[in-house]
This record gives structure tokens, C-alpha cells and sequence, in this order.
């Protein structure tokens, strides 16, 4: 009979902190290498010692050092059977082409719209899944910030942590600059600040969306015109927060939604966008512009216009000359 000791040992997983994976919570460390266990129990994990850090009791909250040890015990490395899906050949491709940025610690892409930046709800795979399986030596790489499946444009993935972290700290003051262009109904002649708090997750019909209320939290776009087309203009957004569907909700409030906008849109609108061959949200992330600490050069990447988003214009600019 097989010594149960011995087997126990040799399922226990005892794991090295990298510098690459310095400064992360252990909780959220946790639910990346215990695939399928829900939060509930990584804090029981923790809390009755089974999972310890150096041999020692860790709280949640505690922040993994580089050098530390990690010991997860035998029995729990996978709680539920996680699905291996690798994405096609041509999305790969796909992915692969649209990088307009690559660095030893940053790579920024082009993301097509319609392919996720993640998966799950549903989703095999998203963007970051398309990364690792195009890298799968890659020793990190993890999303920056996200954009909505629909939306196209400047997409950044760090490939160190030091990296990751100095862009989110960048992002909580305010220092990176993101411009996205869109079209929105009406004719708009100068420049509008819509500064309204979101909250998420309101219920309507059944669907979750974000909405502006008292008690969301503070939410400022600056919208500048570039081109009024028929009954529509071509704007400049500047998100100055990061919540989520900012742009899209701010539009919407103002009554001017965006073009293509199936979840805070006008029908009659979107209808006239698709007549003139638009089959998408009208929103990409033309750009992004920030300058690392410690004597980084400052970094601008530029995303170029779909060609089917610069057809929809022109169809509408057409129009525009004939009335």
C-alpha cells in the first residue's frame, strides 16, 4: 500500500516569488494558480493556514515580496476542470499583426473590435489568452486596462509587473493620456465636459449596465468636434477617469450616443449609421501617452482608423455635401 505521506508530499506545491510577480495580493495570487476556487474559499485557505507564505500565517491583503515562498497544500491545485481552448490560427494572426508597440516591458496593440480583451461569460478567449498561447514561455503578461469587446484601438499588456504597476499608478493620477475617437449623433459646433458620476452594475430589463447617479463615483470625459457629418459629428473623447462604458454613458446622458451603441444607443440613429455600412460600435482608442518613472523617454502610441470606420464617414460626409 502506498505510503499516504509520500503521496500527500508529492502533490504539494511549494512556489517562488519573482520579481515579476512582486507586489501582488496573495488572494489574487491565489485564484490565478488554484483554477476554479471561488474567493470564498482562498480566504479560508488563508485564514486557517493551509496556504502559507514562509512557512507563516498571511491575511489576504498581504503583499507577495520577491524571494518568497508560497506552499500550497496537496488536493486543491485545481477545484473544477478548466477548459483548454486554443484560438484559431487566423485570430492568432490576427493578434500577432495588430502589435503597434513592443518594448522589454510593454506591448501595445491595435485590438480588432468584436474579440474580447479576456475571457469568461461565455468566452473561450480573449486577448490576454491569444498573448500567452502566441508566448507561452512568456514569464508574465497581464492586461493594463481594458476595452470594451466592441471597441477597437490602443490596447496595452505589460510583460513586468514593475511595469504594470507604474502605468496603474499612472492611470490613478491621471497621467496617461487616452484619446479615442467617435461618432456621435447631432452636429456639434465646440467643445463639451461631461462630468456626471457612474454607477455600475444598475439593473434594467434584466441586463446590468452603468448609469449616472448621485451615488456613483466621479466620471469626467472632455468630447472635442473634429468633423460634423450628416445629422452626426466625427468627436474627440478624453477620458480623465477610467469607469467603466465612461465614454458610451457620458454620450448617452448628453443625447448624443454613439453610433452602433446597441446597450445606451438610439435605434433611429444606430439604423441610419448601419444604412451607410456601419456593423460596429463607432469608438476606437486612437492613442495613448504617458512617461514611465525614472527616466523613461515618454511614449506615444497611435492606433490608425479601421478602414471600414473611415468608410462610414465618408458615406456620411457625402451626404453632408449634398444637403
Amino acid at each position: 500500500m502506498p505510503n499516504k505521506k509520500a503521496k500527500e508530499t508529492a502533490t504539494l506545491r511549494e512556489l517562488r516569488i519573482n520579481e515579476n510577480q512582486e507586489g501582488q495580493r496573495i488572494d489574487n495570487y491565489l485564484i490565478n494558480q488554484i483554477k476554479g476556487a471561488p474567493r470564498s474559499l482562498i480566504y479560508r485557505l488563508l485564514r486557517t493556514g493551509q496556504v502559507r507564505v514562509n512557512k507563516g500565517r498571511k491575511k489576504p491583503t498581504y503583499r507577495l515580496q520577491s524571494g518568497d515562498l508560497v506552499r500550497i497544500p496537496p488536493g486543491i491545485q485545481q477545484l473544477s476542470p478548466v477548459p483548454q481552448c486554443t484560438p484559431p490560427d487566423s485570430v492568432l494572426r490576427k493578434i500577432r499583426d495588430a502589435i503597434i508597440y513592443d518594448d522589454k516591458g510593454l506591448l501595445v496593440i491595435n485590438k480588432p473590435a468584436g474579440i474580447a480583451v479576456h475571457g469568461g461569460s461565455g468566452l473561450s478567449f480573449g486577448v490576454i489568452e491569444i498573448f500567452r498561447t502566441i508566448y507561452p514561455q512568456a514569464p508574465y503578461l497581464e492586461l493594463v486596462h481594458r476595452l470594451d469587446r466592441e471597441t477597437s484601438g490602443c490596447l496595452m499588456i505589460a510583460k513586468k509587473r514593475s511595469v504594470l504597476r507604474a502605468l496603474h499608478q499612472l492611470l490613478r493620477e491621471e497621467q496617461v493620456e487616452k484619446q479615442y475617437l467617435a461618432l456621435v449623433k447631432g452636429r456639434w459646433d465646440t467643445p463639451r465636459t461631461v462630468s456626471v458620476p457612474l454607477r455600475k452594475n444598475v439593473l434594467r430589463s434584466g441586463e446590468r449596465i452603468v448609469s449616472v447617479q448621485s451615488s456613483g463615483k466621479a466620471s469626467v470625459t472632455v468630447f472635442r468636434p473634429i468633423k460634423s457629418v450628416d445629422q452626426a459629428t466625427v468627436v474627440e473623447a478624453y477620458p480623465k477617469t477610467g469607469r467603466t462604458h465612461q465614454i458610451r454613458v457620458h454620450a448617452a446622458h448628453i443625447g448624443c450616443p454613439i453610433a452602433g451603441d446597441e446597450k445606451y444607443g438610439d435605434t433611429a440613429f444606430n439604423q441610419l449609421a448601419r444604412e451607410h455600412g456601419l456593423r460596429r460600435l463607432f469608438l476606437h482608442a486612437t492613442s495613448v501617452e504617458f512617461e514611465l518613472p525614472n527616466g523613461h523617454a515618454p511614449i506615444r502610441v497611435n492606433a490608425p482608423l479601421g478602414d471600414d470606420l473611415h468608410e462610414v464617414i465618408e458615406r456620411l460626409s457625402t451626404i453632408g455635401d449634398d444637403d
